[in-house]
């Protein structure tokens, strides 16, 4: 009970430390430890860990039989600002909302057989940004930060550096080679990650026209929106948020009526939307804008679909209305079920991009909870798909400046306080804290007790070191989880535009769309030979 010592040393050496307090924190701390145990009693035996590391050695030694069929599936869930330190934290929730310690729980993405790391920096920025990142996972280059589907030789918000830069996504190239392709994000669909799949744009403000400046009008730029049905006009699935950025300005929302900020905000007076189903109405299309509608339809008889939830974002999953919003999970099954009717297979971008909005606003609870929805998922995807034929990997954009530390024993809440008093303000603190961001408090001059607060609300918003109005983001290597056929090539170290050249390489599409064909050939010639006795 070295921790309790600690707090009694700091009793004595801080006579204007309340007493009351500290007999409060050292109660709940001594009933969380001897509550339950601090770990499962098998856990004492050393053949339980023996046991356990031989099994997944077993299972080691059946991966060294690489898969390398050619993946008729491709799919790819993005979870924005999910670094490792989001992973590991959200492991432990998923566990413990399953009433259990946490730490021995296994995330979907844990169980995929191929591990590597991504370096996110982009082209100009050492802490990158979403939208350079994107291009990169996504177009298969890098780029600047702030723009979307352009090279690096265009620059941020000058719109006469767009032409002539433009560089095509790995939703395109599926599209090329006869898969159906879809997006589903928990973000806006113009977003950053959603939108380079389908933009070229030199800024990812420029949601509808309403955000461009008018020199980039005259210029002949486009928003965003306007090139989600533009540029691939026959994208087979489209669901997430943004409705206001495709309706006239001032159009009132069917869900928020009479709400301004909710209204559209188009000034060249084109409804995307009613644009979209008149193009579509005959090619089974159905336009849906919540869950109700969305889960009514027959996937055998929609080809073309177009979903969005929100006026901007959609809701947290800890706040979602759970009749009338659909859940990431919800959402991703019904797009498998339409694109799998394609007999050439399917591209899926999936994003679970509110995880990147909770770090910022230094709401830990909200984004780790969306971790953990993005994480049920993968397990959807998983039941609908096979990994012989499809290729699915897991990967972030970039990280936090999110951590969880402090000593906590086993167990700990993942949104508790660290078992200990600091030894400088003898103050408690929680497990999770920020480097920077909104939960920079003083009071009276001095750090706030957390002690006093409810810091396990569901919008607390965690201790920072350095004050900001938004958190930011992080800059180390983020994790890549692969699985499938040749999943095996995403391995060590690797830059973060090397993944749709992998993905592509597996599915034969893109550049690589000529290696099967010459690998089928191969083989025929090899046959052949050995049939005529010359092998």
């Amino acid at each position: 009970m070295l921790w309790l010592s600690r707090v009694m040393r700091q009793l004595h050496r801080d006579d204007n430390m309340k007493v009351t307090a500290l007999l409060i924190i050292c109660s709940s701390l001594i009933l969380g430890s001897f509550g339950k145990p601090q770990f499962p009693e098998q856990e004492k035996d050393p053949k339980y860990w023996n046991t356990w590391a031989q099994r997944t050695l077993k299972n080691a030694l059946v991966l060294q039989k690489l898969n390398t069929n050619k993946a008729k599936n491709l799919i790819l869930f993005l979870g924005d600002g999910m670094g490792v330190p989001t992973v590991t934290a959200a492991r432990i929730l998923k566990g413990q909302l399953n009433g259990q310690s946490g730490e021995e729980t296994q995330l979907e993405m844990d169980k995929f057989p191929f591990v590597s790391l991504a370096k996110t920096y982009n082209t100009n920025a050492q802490v990158p940004d979403s939208a350079g990142t994107a291009t990169a996972y996504l177009c298969g280059v890098k780029a600047n930060e702030g723009t979307v589907g352009v090279s690096a030789a265009a620059v941020r918000s000058q719109c006469n550096t767009t032409e002539g830069n433009e560089v095509t996504s790995i939703l395109r190239w599926a599209k090329d080679a006869g898969k159906s392709v879809g997006i589903v994000t928990t973000t806006r669909v113009n977003h950053a990650t959603p939108s380079a799949a389908y933009a070229h744009s030199v800024d990812r403000d420029w949601y509808s026209d309403n955000e461009m400046p008018a020199e980039a009008l005259q210029s002949g730029c486009k928003d965003i929106a306007r090139q989600l049905f533009e540029n691939i006009p026959n994208i087979d699935v489209i669901m997430g948020g943004g409705r206001k950025y495709m309706l006239p300005k001032n159009t009132s929302d069917v869900e928020y009526p009479g709400i301004a900020k909710h209204s559209g905000t188009r000034k060249d007076g084109r409804n995307l939307i009613q644009e979209w189903t008149d193009r579509t109405k005959d090619k089974k299309g159905h336009y849906v804008w919540n869950k109700k509608q969305l889960l009514s339809l027959n996937p055998n008889n929609v080809d073309y679909l177009l979903a969005l939830f929100e006026p901007g974002d959609l809701i947290y999953d800890l706040e979602r209305n759970t009749e009338t919003d659909p859940s990431l999970t919800e959402m991703v099954e019904v797009a498998i079920k339409i694109l799998r009717k394609n007999p050439n297979g399917f591209y899926l971008l999936v994003e679970g991009g509110r995880i990147d909005h909770g770090h910022h606003e230094g709401k830990a609870k909200q984004a780790l909870y969306e971790a953990v929805e993005m994480d049920r998922a993968i397990g959807r995807a998983d039941l609908m798909t096979s990994i012989h034929d499809t290729l699915t990997i897991v990967t972030a954009d970039h990280s936090h400046v999110f951590s969880f530390g402090g000593y906590t024993s086993r167990g700990n809440t993942i949104f508790g306080l660290a078992p200990m008093l600091s030894d400088v303000d003898q103050k408690p603190f929680t497990s999770i804290l920020y480097g920077n961001g909104p939960g920079y408090k003083l009071v009276n001059g001095a750090r706030e007790n957390v002690s006093t607060i409810d810091y396990q609300e569901n919008n607390y918003q965690a201790q920072s070191a350095v004050p900001l109005s938004m958190e930011t983001h992080g800059g180390e290597d983020v994790a890549v989880f692969a699985k499938g056929p040749l999943a095996h090539l995403l391995h060590g170290v690797h830059e973060q535009n090397y993944i749709p050249h992998v993905m592509a390489y597996a599915g034969c599409i893109g550049q690589n769309r000529e290696h099967w064909t010459l690998s089928s050939i191969g083989v025929m010639i090899s046959s052949v030979l050995i049939r005529c006795g010359y092998g």
